[in-house]
């Protein structure tokens, strides 16, 4: 069976909607290890509920980011792991990290990629008077949030929507469209190849599957 590692954050979210579709066998592969750069997260909570190996890389026990992902990789490769999945991942991965495991990396990220990278992309939606906002699943390169896109979900912005409300929305979106990637990734029906995210052997649009 193909082997994913999760790397977490916070409360694991996308975590526990992986950990079901494994549990469920709408994916066809096991989730072996959760590593974490924050001690005491509810995510380790739902990792040791769901009897997955975890372990915590704090930045302050190491003397750079690239000794910290070093050690990161070193233990994923202990596991032999076919996808590693960034659930709600807050740390920038080192370009050696990602270059170790080209290919082999997905990011989950809430705005409709390229649009708003980085952090408070409901607060920018809002400010900008945006009428729909969504989430993106895509592959990791060097860039932040910038790796080939290979799906996107949509929701509609409605007046007098709060960050929360889109926020909300949009999460329900992420739990949805995760697990269907990593089942694809899982099946051998994606890929990356120069860059360029690939589905049953057909490169995808820029901005993924969604827009096909």
């Amino acid at each position: 069976m193909k082997k994913i590692a999760v790397l977490i954050s916070g409360q694991g979210n996308n975590l526990q909607a992986i950990i079901d579709a494994c549990q469920t066998q709408q994916i066809p592969a096991e989730i072996v290890c959760v590593i974490s750069n924050k001690a005491n997260i509810f995510g380790l909570i739902r990792a040791k509920s769901a009897g997955i190996f975890s372990r915590v890389f704090l930045r302050n026990n190491f003397e750079s980011n690239l000794a910290m992902d070093q050690s990161i990789a070193d233990e994923l490769d202990k596991f032999d792991v076919d996808l590693i999945v960034l659930a709600g991942y807050m740390k920038i991965l080192t370009p050696e990290f990602i270059q170790r495991f080209e290919g082999k990396i997905i990011n989950i990220h809430p705005s409709l990629l390229p649009k708003y990278p980085g952090l408070n992309t409901y607060q920018k939606a809002l400010d900008a008077g945006d009428r729909e906002h969504g989430t993106t699943v895509h592959f990791v390169n060097e860039e932040v949030d910038n790796g080939a896109i290979i799906l996107q979900a949509k929701v509609p912005i409605f007046d007098n929507d709060t960050v929360e409300v889109i926020e909300a929305r949009t999460r329900e979106q992420e739990y949805r469209i995760y697990p269907i990637v990593v089942k694809w990734f899982m099946e051998n029906r994606l890929k990356l190849q120069n860059g360029v995210a690939y589905l049953d052997d057909i490169p995808l649009p820029e901005q993924g599957y969604a827009n096909n």
